[in-house]
C-alpha cells in the first residue's frame, strides 16, 4: 500500500529539487516523490523522504546512538542550549519562516526553534535513517529528508530564512546558497570546557581540538560574517544512565569501551555544559564576499 504524503513534507515540497536533475521540482505520487524527467525517490513509512543517490553515507547515527540520544535529550539536560538556539533564530526572522536543520539528528533542536516561531516550517537533513524516523515525528511542521551534508543540498537557491548547524558537519558554500540574503546561519559547537569532568573520567572520549574555532572562522569567513555569539554554560547533574547515554549518543561511543560504559566509572556526576552559539549573516558580492 503506497505511503501517503506526510503533511509537513507536503508543506516543504516547494523547497526541494531533484538531486539528480538539480533544477527540477519534485511532486508526490504513489508513495514517492518524482521529478518531471522520472527520477523517483521513496517516502519511507516512517514519514521521511529518501533523496540520497549513489553510494550511501555511512557516518550517520546507528540505532543504539539514536536510542541513547532520545533518552538523554528527554531528561532536559540540554534544554537551555535548545532555548539559546531558538532565541538566536527568533531574533533574526519573522514568524513565517523556513528553517533548515542540517545534520538534524532526531529533530530536537529544529522542534525547539519551530516552537519559538509558531508560523514557521522546518526541514531536517540527515544521513541516519534511524534518526530521521524520530525527526519526521519531532514536530508537526517539521519534514525530514535523508541527505549527506557534504553533497550539494537538494534545495532551491535562497529558500531558507534560518539554517541550523548544531553539533553537525558544515558545508559553508551550500549554507550560503540556500539562505536568503536576509537569512541567518546558527552554528552551535562545544567549547574546550564542554563535559570536561566526564572526559576526565573517560580519557578515551573524543577531545575538543583547541584550533576548532580558528578552523571554523577560516571555513565560514568567505561566506559569512558573525553577528553575535551566546556562550551557553551551566552545570548539569547526570545519573550514571544519563552519563552513559550522553557518551553513547556521540562519536565518543566508537572510542570508549563497553567496559568503561558499563562499569563503575559512570556514577552520578555533575558536568559542565559549555557551548558557543553564533549567528552569522551571509556575505554577498559587493560587500567583500565570494560570488558563491
Amino acid at each position: 500500500m503506497p505511503v501517503s504524503l506526510p503533511p509537513a513534507l507536503e508543506l516543504s515540497l516547494d523547497l526541494l529539487r531533484c538531486p539528480t536533475c538539480r533544477t527540477r521540482h519534485l511532486h508526490p505520487g504513489r508513495g514517492a516523490l518524482r521529478c518531471p524527467v522520472g527520477h523517483t525517490f521513496d517516502i519511507a513509512r516512517h514519514g521521511y523522504a529518501g533523496l540520497l543517490t549513489g553510494n550511501r553515507a555511512t557516518s550517520g547515527d546507528d540505532a543504539a546512538m539514536v536510542q541513547a540520544r532520545n533518552r538523554f535529550l528527554s531528561t532536559g539536560a540540554y534544554a537551555p542550549l535548545r532555548e539559546a538556539v531558538g532565541r538566536l533564530a527568533e531574533g533574526t526572522v519573522a514568524e513565517k519562516a523556513t528553517v533548515v536543520d542540517v545534520g538534524c539528528g532526531t529533530g530536537y533542536y529544529l522542534a525547539g526553534v519551530l516552537d519559538q516561531l509558531p508560523g514557521a516550517r522546518g526541514l531536517g537533513l540527515d544521513t541516519s535513517v534511524r534518526a530521521l524516523r524520530s525527526a519526521a515525528r519531532a514536530h508537526r511542521r517539521a519534514a525530514a529528508v535523508a541527505w549527506d551534508v557534504f553533497r550539494p543540498f537538494p534545495l532551491a537557491d535562497g529558500v531558507a530564512d534560518v539554517v541550523l548547524d548544531v553539533f553537525a558537519p558544515r558545508n559553508p558554500a551550500e549554507f550560503h546558497r540556500v539562505l536568503r540574503p536576509t537569512g541567518r546561519l546558527i552554528v552551535a559547537r562545544p567549547s574546550e570546557r564542554h563535559l570536561a569532568e566526564l572526559r576526565e573520567r573517560l580519557p578515551a572520549m573524543v577531545t575538543i581540538d583547541p584550533a576548532k574555532e580558528q578552523r571554523l572562522h577560516r571555513a565560514l569567513g568567505p561566506f559569512f560574517e558573525a553577528t553575535g555569539t551566546e556562550e551557553v554554560e551551566y552545570p548539569a547533574s547526570l545519573t550514571g544512565l544519563d552519563a552513559r547515554d550522553l557518551v553513547a549518543m556521540t562519536p565518543s561511543a566508537r572510542h570508549v569501551s563497553r567496559a568503561d560504559l558499563s562499569g563503575d566509572g559512570l556514577l552520578p556526576i555533575q558536568v559542565t555544559v559549555s557551548v558557543l552559539v553564533t549567528a552569522y549573516q551571509p556575505r554577498w558580492p559587493g560587500a567583500g564576499a565570494c560570488s558563491c
